[in-house]
């Protein structure tokens, strides 16, 4: 035992002294480059000299990399990501200028914005040197990796030392079952492509299964039903609760809060990951302890809020520091140059990508992603029972370029990589680790419904009430069609000249939100849900022009003569326990639209008048009511069809020609591979399912 620790601190000095001889070649060569940056006199010194001073320079950068640096990021842990993403460079430089002030000869000096040069390209080139001496050393690579989690535990337990299997949960957020096949048939992602032994030599260990979401195909309702076993009253991403008079939104700190709380009252259990578990980049902490970038708990304050440790965990070492933030500048440059092309291209369906969106992106597919990763692979080298993680690149990416663009393919390969690397580090963890991969939900294409009609939902639902609505909305067709019909109603005449003729409304007007192609009107100064009588009594045409518009699918409402009612064109009208009969609108949806619809109906907070936007069937698109050509939220297409991808030790999600349904039901299946990772260690024969299990 003495031995092998001699050996491993003599292989810890050989690396370090490595790393700092490359360090100050690095900076002898920059020198040599940059002409704001000097390590010698003016008059010139002698190559011993000039050397030393590059050794004691590179030298002194290291040490108060390793030692200021750390402190430097936790004294900044509340600051916002984007704005640490931008800091990290200028504090790097300023190490850099205090290290050359420490040389004694006061020879060194360099400009500030040379600085910030000279110090990202040596952590650069110490990290790739540290990294690539340490790749033939598992040991090394283990703990290097260890260190990045920022574990509290002094010593990581040795490999394969803990007897029960962990499970980790990796979500690919909004990446759908069709998008995640044709990608590994296109070799896109060839890590799942071996999992599901695609390709030569390579051994099944994954079974595919695609899943149905709930009406409301969103994240906020699919993790929350996943990780706490119920989304009950979460009718789409945003809605309008008439008891407190608020928006609840889903990726708001304190609606993630709040639904978390009532989730948990409503089973009577903390979630998913509550023994040993960890949480990593989701919107809900499903019950774990050690959390990172988690939505539901970031409006805390105090110690017992760990979320943006993750955080400290990665930008603790400058080297990561620097390679994320120059990630982040060059993804930012991406996507300008992406969307100037589609712009300059005159590419069709194309929304506005401008302002602020290339940082946000960024964020995502960058700092957001290697945050969560090197969580996720601390939680593995500590020995976490369970993990589940969310990787939203995809997700966003897809919103503003398509699911099916070549930038969203270009992310795929990128999230592809990280799980190459994850079951990578697995091979070191103390434990053997079965990896499950799921998606919250997909996306389907489409141009948005502004585009396609010159107006918005909102105007739309204006114009049907006979409220003002923009002139170069009234000039559109559907702005045009909804004043006549509202004129209709009323029986008053056409306008003729100058003209207007408006009803007298309530000084209240409706509330209309968009959660992709789902959107929902509200009437706050009514207390409880209007009916389709009430609705009618105030304004007459409001829900002929919905149900009557070329860009809507279906509309809901409540009935006081026949409960829920499916509203259609051409007169269509519905009642909810008559749809398997007679599905009328919703027959294009496909199976389970109805028992979707007929379940968001009963929801104490469903809005006044859901309204679910058309849908083709034949190319898989529709019509968002926000400003995206990938969107998901409502029915229709491959936004309610993602996938779940589990190890074949486990049992099978669902029995042979069953399909599996539902947030809740993923639920129930991912706590019985928990249990069966504390049971027998062999796929269960024949994989059967029975209900005491699922329940």
């Amino acid at each position: 035992m003495g031995g092998q620790r001699w050996r491993r601190v003599g292989s810890a000095v050989w690396r370090s002294v490595t790393v700092w001889a490359v360090s100050t070649v690095t900076m002898l060569a920059l020198a040599g480059i940059l002409p704001d940056f000097r390590i010698q006199s003016v008059d010139g010194d002698s190559a011993t000299t000039i050397a030393a001073t590059a050794a004691l320079g590179a030298g002194a950068f290291g040490l108060l990399s390793s030692v200021v640096w750390p402190l430097l990021v936790r004294a900044l842990l509340l600051v916002p990501a984007l704005v640490l993403g931008v800091l990290v460079f200028f504090l790097n430089g300023s190490l850099l200028l205090l290290a050359l002030r420490l040389d004694p000869s006061g020879q060194s000096e360099a400009a500030p914005e040379t600085a910030v040069v000279v110090a990202a390209v040596m952590s650069a080139v110490a990290s790739a040197t540290g990294g690539a001496l340490a790749v033939r050393d598992d040991d090394a690579y283990r703990r290097r990796l260890y260190r990045l989690s920022d574990r509290r535990r002094r010593r990581t337990p040795p490999a394969g030392t803990l007897s029960t299997p962990g499970t980790v949960f990796l979500q690919l957020d909004g990446v759908g079952h069709d998008v995640l096949v044709d990608a590994v048939g296109r070799g896109l992602m060839p890590t799942v492509a071996a999992w599901l032994g695609r390709g030569a030599g390579a051994r099944t260990t994954h079974r595919l299964t695609p899943w149905r979401t709930d009406w409301s195909s969103q994240t906020g309702a699919s993790q929350l039903g996943i990780l706490h076993g119920s989304n009950h009253d979460i009718p789409a991403f945003r809605w309008y609760e008439k008891d407190t008079q608020e928006i609840v939104v889903c990726n708001r700190p304190t609606s993630a809060a709040e639904l978390q709380r009532r989730a948990v009252e409503r089973t009577g259990d903390s979630g998913l990951l509550s023994l040993d578990g960890a949480s990593r980049g989701n919107l809900f902490s499903g019950g774990a302890d050690q959390l990172a970038l988690v939505l539901s708990v970031s409006a805390r304050r105090g110690r017992e809020n760990r979320s943006r440790a993750g955080y400290f965990a990665y930008f603790s070492d400058p080297a990561n520091a620097v390679r994320t933030a120059l990630s982040f500048v060059a993804d930012v440059g991406r996507e300008i140059g992406e969307s100037t092309r589609a712009r300059l291209g005159k590419r069709r369906p194309r929304v506005g990508r401008g302002g602020l969106y290339p940082f946000i992106r960024a964020f995502a597919t960058v700092v957001e992603r290697d945050v969560v990763v090197a969580a996720v692979i601390g939680d593995m080298l500590a020995g976490r029972a369970s993990v589940y993680a969310d990787l939203v690149a995809y997700d966003e990416v897809a919103h503003h370029s398509g699911p099916r663009s070549r930038d969203a393919e270009r992310v795929l390969q990128r999230l592809d990589r990280s799980l190459a690397l994850i079951a990578q580090v697995a091979e070191h963890a103390p434990r053997a680790y079965r990896l499950v991969l799921l998606s919250d939900h997909g996306q389907s294409p489409g141009e948005t419904f502004r585009t396609r009609y010159g107006l918005g939902l909102g105007e739309l639902v204006r114009a049907g009430c006979g409220l003002p609505v923009p002139r170069k909305v009234r000039r559109t067709h559907s702005g045009a069609e909804a004043r006549a019909a509202v004129r209709a109603a009323l029986r008053r005449p056409v306008e003729e000249g100058g003209e207007h003729h408006h009803p007298a409304v309530p000084a209240s007007e409706p509330l209309v939100l968009a959660s992709g192609n789902l959107g929902l009107v509200s009437f706050p100064d009514v207390p409880h849900r209007m009916s389709r009588e009430e609705i009618d009594a105030r304004h007459p045409a409001l829900l002929t022009t919905l149900a009557n518009h070329p860009g809507v699918g279906f509309v809901l409402v409540r009935s006081e003569e026949h409960g829920g009612l499916v509203l259609g064109a051409h007169g269509a009208a519905i009642p909810l326990d008559e749809l398997d009969e007679n599905p009328g609108p919703l027959a294009e949806f496909g199976p389970g639209a109805a028992d979707a619809v007929r379940r968001t109906h009963g929801f104490p907070h469903v809005a006044d008048i859901m309204v679910n936007s058309w849908y083709d069937p034949e190319e898989g698109e529709v019509l968002a009511f926000e400003e995206q050509i990938g969107s998901h939220g409502g029915l229709g297409g491959a936004q309610g069809r993602p996938f779940l991808m589990s190890p074949l030790t486990f049992s099978a999600p669902v029995r042979d020609g069953e399909e599996l349904v539902g947030a809740e039901q993923v639920h129930r299946v991912l706590r019985r591979w928990l249990r069966e990772c504390d049971g027998p260690q062999v796929p269960l024969a024949g994989a059967a399912v029975d209900d005491e299990r699922v329940a």
